[in-house]
């Protein structure tokens, strides 16, 4: 806290090429960027607090909150890189996780190669135990076998155990059991249950979660215990929280216990800020598009609020195909990334195309241009050869980019196989990474029956800016803002996030036979684990508590969410359930289903304390227009050849400025591109409005 009693908090985001922080000191935002380092990830986390703190003139000591979020635990899902798991389920189910569901992603291959499970067969091991879809023990488990499989597992030297019984959603009985015997033995054993981790039904999604929670559970204990006595060594006494996929903060110790949670921390930061710049500008239907070194995250945010969902997948072996990854049954923010950021590398395929992505250079060694081996042509690169970028005052003026290295790669790897010069090969390059965005938008908006033409887009991210104004041109949005602190906009997300929490839970119960008692008694149990967690980290907070049943006809085999009023029903409410389900159900497909009964299958309770304020902007209009001295050469896409482009420094712009196309908007962490037929106007909360030219 500063001396005249203002908070200090911090927001730090690894990525996958640069580790960006944001200090915010009452209303003043400081912000850096450092490569990430992959070899000791939370080193760039207490260099870039340290940068920070120094350039806003303030001891370490002095600040009160750090709020972290990272891509580390999906990584070493992507990667393969965790610990040795054992996994230990029911007796017949040993294989589930490999056969997985009878959905077949690609009809017509017949190569199709599924993702391998995280536990090898030989290190599955089962109990004949049973417990029904109602919670009853049918079969109890024998204590000698118990012990013998403790045995067998503790014997097998693993770092790291799954467990997941079948039907232990409702009854976890059998699982605590397991874990309590394996704990009495060795107490530093690390375990998951799939009753605490996703306490849901569909064993497939529920297994493959507290697979995968158990598979990263060490790597992700031991990083955040390193980054803590990292950073009190440094100086800091502040406590440090983590930034969970549903968008919620939640402390370190329950980070831990559940690091699948972390899967999506990052991207969802950014969710949340493009949701807080659309409150403060009363922006109804947003895409949020977020573009970094290494992928690119899209979102839609309807009615200021970021769409979610209760399942998601990584590491997708066919590029936008649903049903190709690992499902993760647990709360997330709902949206598409694909290996398209500023350090994809490019090359050319067997039909002489160019291909970018999904791998990328990242920071060690990076883009060709950055001088530090990397050799291979990325999307930087191309940026810097079409006058897009600058070569100095890179990443805050913390590098100077080598444009005859990234003219190297780009001529040797690309325009000389397909016998062109360099900046058509660039521009090719960058024309292929817009288009794979503005397909992956397209299909995310197609599959939520959205048309895209009546969203605004908020650009953020070290990249984004950069492709920003071309992606709308390509997807017919008039409408772009680029927010104050774009270049590190998830990091400044994370200041703007409520500590919050999502319960799930799998709870039958059809409408035919509702019953008040079994509702009321689910409600109670996931307010107190959802709002346990938020007075974790924020003890003095009444959370606020949103609920949503799923819901379907009998006989279907997916649900609808349903909004739920969290309060004690009677018995007589029923019709408030089915209400909900048919006016939902009603606008996702036109018309009801008659004479078919209702269910609920799972439900989902989130607590969350109260919102960051986001005060309402009044939209401004050109008060002066721009003609600065400064010029530069750019590539027009439009016409296919450079044109000169005016440049123009943000931290120079006062409110009402005005800039027409093609022009170049530079700050410290990026750069924002508008093209030839769009205009740039200065807005009163920093924001930069890009529009199409009247």
């Amino acid at each position: 806290m500063t001396k005249d009693g203002k908070q200090i908090r911090v927001g730090a985001d690894i990525g996958g090429t640069f580790t960006d922080v944001a200090m915010e000191i009452g209303e003043a935002m400081h912000s850096a960027k450092v490569l990430t380092n992959y070899s000791a990830p939370e080193q760039g986390i207490v260099d870039g607090v340290r940068l920070v703190a120094e350039r806003a003139g303030v001891d370490l000591s002095q600040i009160d909150t750090i709020i972290h979020g990272t891509t580390l635990a999906t990584n070493a899902l992507i990667e393969r890189r965790g610990a040795r798991t054992a996994f230990i389920t029911t007796k017949g189910f040993r294989d589930v996780i490999e056969m997985r569901t009878e959905n077949r992603f690609e009809q017509y291959d017949l190569d199709i190669v599924l993702p391998a499970p995280l536990v090898p067969r030989n290190e599955r091991f089962v109990l004949d135990e049973r417990i029904d879809a109602h919670g009853r023990v049918l079969k109890e488990i024998e204590d000698a076998e118990l012990e013998a499989l403790v045995d067998t597992v503790l014997g097998g030297g693993f770092e790291s155990v799954a467990i997941g019984l079948i039907h232990s959603y409702v009854n976890g009985e059998h699982e605590r059991r397991v874990r309590d015997a394996l704990l009495a033995r060795k107490p530093d054993l690390f375990v998951s249950i799939s009753s605490e981790v996703s306490p849901q039904m569909r064993e497939f999604q529920r297994f493959n979660t507290v697979c995968a929670n158990a598979y990263v559970k060490p790597l992700m204990a031991s990083y955040l215990r390193r980054l803590t006595d990292s950073l009190q060594a440094a100086g800091t006494t502040c406590p440090v929280f983590m930034i969970h996929s549903g968008g919620g903060i939640i402390s370190v110790e329950s980070a831990i216990e559940f690091p699948v949670r972390l899967l999506e921390s990052g991207p969802a930061g950014g969710a949340i800020f493009a949701a807080h710049i659309a409150r403060q500008h009363g922006l109804e239907r947003v895409l949020s598009y977020d573009m970094g070194g290494t992928t690119a995250k899209i979102c839609l945010i309807d009615n200021q609020v970021p769409k979610t969902a209760k399942t998601f997948e990584v590491a997708r072996t066919y590029r936008f195909k649903k049903g190709s990854g690992m499902p993760i049954s647990i709360p997330v923010i709902e949206m598409v990334e694909i290996g398209a950021g500023g350090g994809s590398i490019a090359a050319v395929d067997a039909m002489r195309q160019i291909r970018v992505g999904p791998h990328s250079a990242g920071s060690e060694p990076g883009p060709a241009c950055y001088g530090r081996g990397g050799d291979s042509p990325t999307v930087t690169d191309a940026d810097l050869l079409l006058g897009k970028l600058a070569a100095e005052g890179f990443a805050g003026g913390s590098m100077t980019l080598d444009i005859d290295a990234a003219t190297g790669a780009i001529e040797r790897d690309l325009a000389s196989p397909l016998a062109i010069d360099g900046a058509t090969a660039a521009f090719g390059l960058c024309e292929v990474v817009d288009e794979n965005m503005s397909n992956a938008a397209r299909m995310h908006a197609v599959e939520n029956g959205m048309e895209l033409a009546d969203y605004t887009m908020i650009a953020f991210g070290g990249a984004a800016p950069l492709h920003a104004g071309r992606l709308c041109e390509k997807l017919g949005i008039d409408e772009l803002l680029v927010p104050p602190g774009a270049g590190v906009g998830s990091a400044i997300g994370f200041l703007r996030a409520p500590f919050g929490f999502e319960s799930v839970r799998s709870a039958f119960l059809r409408l035919s036979a509702f019953d008040a008692g079994k509702v009321n008694a689910v409600l109670k149990e996931l307010t107190e684990e959802a709002t346990s967690f938020v007075r974790s980290g924020a003890p003095d907070s009444v959370p606020t508590l949103e609920c949503t049943a799923y819901m379907r006809y009998a006989g279907q085999g997916w649900e609808v969410p349903v909004p739920v009023e969290v309060r004690d029903y009677a018995t007589g409410e029923v019709d408030v359930f089915r209400k909900g389900f048919e006016d939902v159900y009603e606008q996702l497909f036109g018309r009801l289903i008659d004479k078919l009964d209702i269910e609920i299958v799972s439900w989902s309770l989130r607590a969350s304390s109260e919102a960051y304020p986001a005060p309402r902007v009044a939209r401004m209009e050109p008060k002066r227009q721009l003609a600065p001295a400064e010029k530069r050469n750019m590539f027009e896409a439009k016409t296919a050849g450079f044109v000169t482009a005016n440049v123009v420094s943000r931290a120079e712009m006062v409110p009402g400025d005005c800039i027409a196309g093609p022009a170049v908007i530079t700050e410290n962490e990026t750069t924002t591109i508008i093209t030839d037929g769009q205009e740039a106007i200065f807005q009163a909360d920093g924001c930069l409005l890009v529009r199409s030219k009247a």
